[in-house]
């Protein structure tokens, strides 16, 4: 009976800690194939992006004999890869970004709130992944998924927040973000007498 409870007990610590922290999505899937004296071996290789969809982000490849296999490592060196990207009201970027990895240029700019996310391909995914709600992306470059994604992704890592900037100086964040005195504003009248 002890023996029935305890099999029990490890069964529901198993389910609580498989509640998913990140969610995923599967990009690219490749079919490859390797020449032997045989005839032909193929693989798959396998694309994925994962996120907590609260900030973080990262993706990872995987080559399997089998589709799920390749699915999985790639899932596996995704979570092993994550970055931390700063995001406004944790819904946009704080600034327009603008990245590149080999021939995969994109440029991403801050949109204003009920814009959604106008992106294509692997960039949505990643900001989907990302949690970023509000965002106007466009790749001016290689239409590789992975070049893409790494593009992004260094674009990504260039984010920084006012708090980071103002740390970076020794200032207070209300300095950095304290506009300055208008220098072609007329001086105000003084009073006529």
């Amino acid at each position: 009976m002890a023996e029935r409870d305890n099999r029990r007990d490890r069964r529901d610590r198993r389910d609580r800690d498989e509640t998913p922290e990140f969610a995923d999505r599967l990009v690219a899937i490749n079919r490859v194939s390797k020449t032997v004296k045989g005839g032909k071996r193929f693989g798959f290789a396998a694309l994925v992006i994962v996120g907590d969809q609260k900030g973080r982000v990262g993706f990872g490849k995987g080559k399997a004999k089998e589709v799920p296999e390749a699915i999985r490592k790639a899932t596996e060196q995704a979570k092993r890869n994550l970055i931390r990207v700063p995001l406004r009201e944790g819904r946009t970027l704080h600034h327009d970004v603008y990245g590149r990895h080999g021939a995969g240029k994109v440029v991403m700019r801050t949109a204003p709130q009920g814009t959604g996310i106008i992106a294509g391909g692997p960039m949505r995914a990643v900001f989907e992944m990302l949690g970023v709600q509000d965002v106007v992306a466009k790749s001016v470059g290689s239409q590789n998924p992975y070049n893409m994604i790494r593009a992004t992704l260094d674009g990504l890592t260039g984010e920084s927040s006012p708090r980071q900037v103002a740390q970076r100086r020794g200032k207070k964040v209300a300095d950095i973000l304290k506009k300055p005195a208008d220098a072609d504003a007329p001086a105000p009248a003084a009073a006529e007498a």
